[in-house]
């Protein structure tokens, strides 16, 4: 199973090849490339698979997302799964 995890776009590196920034994940910065995605920009919400931006998603779907996400981290730590 494949998992993208949604993040914000907080900078571009100007003049990269290929096309990098970072992408902030609820807290958690990681450079990410955009080649697969030109048309992003600053503060876009973006879906990040193995360090590639492959789609942009609104606000709304990407801290929903999150919110998901850190609800089945909770589960795991009270079921003894983590």
């Amino acid at each position: 199973m494949c998992l993208a995890i949604p993040g914000k776009i907080e900078s571009f590196e100007e003049g990269s090849f290929p096309r990098m920034g970072k992408v902030n994940f609820g807290g958690i910065r990681k450079a990410i490339c955009f080649e697969m995605l030109p048309e992003a920009k600053l503060n876009d919400y973006v879906l990040v698979h193995v360090g590639f931006a492959l789609s942009i998603v609104d606000e709304k779907e990407a801290q929903e997302t999150l919110r998901m996400l850190e609800m089945d981290e909770v589960r795991k730590e009270l079921d003894g799964e983590a």
